[in-house]
Order: C-alpha cells, then sequence, then structure tokens
C-alpha cells in the first residue's frame, strides 16, 4: 500500500503547481500595462513614389490633391515591371481606410484585386468630369474609371462619400 500514497502525492503536488502558476500569470497580467488601442500610423510621404512612377508608367498617373492634412498617407508603392501598377493608402480622419490603385492589368483581374472581390452596382457617378462606376459586395466598395489605357480604382472600408471626396481630390499634373 505504500505504492498508492506516493502517486496521491504526486498528482496533489501537481495540481498545486498548475494553481500556482495560474495565479502568478493573474497577477503579471493585472500589473503589466497593456495597450488595447488602436496603433498609431506613420504618415509616409509618397513625392518621390509619385515622380518616379509619373516619369515610368504608360499612362497619366494620378495622386491627391488639396486633402485636408486629417488624410494620412500610409502606403505607397510603384511596380513598373509588369501593368505599371499604382498603389497610395490613406487612413482617413474617422479612421476608415481608402485606397488609390491604378493598372494596365486586364480590368477584370484588376478591379477585382483592388476591391478585393466586389462586383459593378450598375450605378454611374460624375465626379470632376469623369463617369466613375461603383462596385460593392466584396471587401471594399470602390469607384472605377478607365481612360488612357489604365484602369483607375479608388476603393476602402470607407463610405461612397469618402471614396468620393478622394476620387475629386486626383490630378495627374
Amino acid at each position: 500500500m505504500a505504492g498508492s500514497n506516493g502517486k496521491q502525492k504526486t498528482v496533489r503536488d501537481m495540481v498545486l503547481s498548475l494553481g500556482l502558476i495560474g495565479i502568478m500569470a493573474g497577477v503579471i497580467y493585472l500589473f503589466i500595462p497593456h495597450d488595447d488601442s488602436e496603433p498609431d500610423l506613420q504618415r509616409v510621404d509618397y513625392r518621390v513614389e509619385l515622380l518616379t512612377a509619373r516619369r515610368a508608367a504608360a499612362y497619366p498617373v494620378v495622386a491627391p490633391e488639396g486633402l485636408p492634412k486629417t488624410w494620412k498617407a500610409t502606403s505607397v508603392r510603384f511596380q513598373g515591371d509588369e501593368f505599371d501598377t499604382w498603389h497610395l493608402g490613406f487612413h482617413t480622419p474617422d479612421g476608415e481606410y481608402v485606397q488609390v490603385e491604378q493598372s494596365t492589368q486586364k480590368p477584370s483581374e484588376f478591379i477585382d484585386d483592388a476591391t478585393q472581390g466586389s462586383e459593378a452596382a450598375n450605378q454611374k457617378q460624375e465626379i470632376g468630369g469623369r463617369t466613375w462606376t461603383r462596385y460593392t459586395g466584396g471587401r471594399y466598395d470602390a469607384l472605377v474609371h478607365q481612360a488612357d489605357g489604365a484602369m483607375t480604382v479608388v476603393a476602402g472600408t470607407g463610405s461612397f462619400e469618402l471614396l468620393t471626396e478622394m476620387a475629386q481630390a486626383l490630378r495627374t499634373k
């Protein structure tokens, strides 16, 4: 009978150890500060990439002018290797995301990628003398315009009012 007493002590010691570890983890969680707020996104300067894209692309590259300073540019890239793809992403004042995408890629593929699955809503909108088509149903809503051999997509999590504000600010200079 001496063997069974040793097994009970081992199980009891293991349960006590696990309980102590749980208590210590709870104390550490309570006393170590943690921040659940949204991270501060860094503003990027896209002027150099814009100049490069405007020199290299086979179409007039657009960028916003006159947006309030509260619109924060957060991402930029130009890939001239395949389809002269231009991307410029913004964090809006109300915490939404709006991006401008341009490319010479096949329209159906490019729009699907840029909107992440949206489809044409059969609704046109005049903005700045250009006709834009609304796209909905994917991860991003979008405004799409085709001219000068390229597709321009203004897409994001923001409302169509925010997308329209961005589309109105686009210039080709």
